[in-house]
């Protein structure tokens, strides 16, 4: 599936991005600590977490992933939002949980 299609289907709020709205997306993960996601996510995917701090980007740059939604309504700060766009990774926000937006990704055929 297609970044935009992807985040029109989730009704997320986009604070960063997407720079690549074609990029496809199948893989997704789920975490917060950021060793486990460096570790087991898989590279190209969309990241589900509640962290908001810089280092996420570095990871989901690391990773090469497809972008990070941040779940629980959490939200990055200026610093956080201006590494995204300089290394060109979609920041996106949902008020759901992440129990609810794994299983809405997974509906919608992408997997972990």
């Amino acid at each position: 599936m297609k970044l935009r299609e992807l985040s029109d289907k989730l009704s997320l709020e986009q604070v960063c991005g997407p720079h690549d709205e074609e990029r496809e997306v199948t893989r997704c993960y789920a975490g917060d600590i950021l060793s486990d996601v460096m570790a087991h996510a898989p590279d190209g995917c969309i990241w589900l977490t509640l962290q908001t701090h810089g280092n996420i980007v570095a990871v989901a740059s690391l990773k090469e992933m497809a972008g990070i939604i941040l779940v629980n309504g959490h939200r990055p700060d200026e610093e956080t939002v201006a590494k995204a766009e300089a290394e060109a990774i979609p920041l996106f926000v949902t008020t759901r949980t992440c129990y609810e937006t794994a299983g809405m990704l997974y509906r919608m055929g992408i997997v972990g």
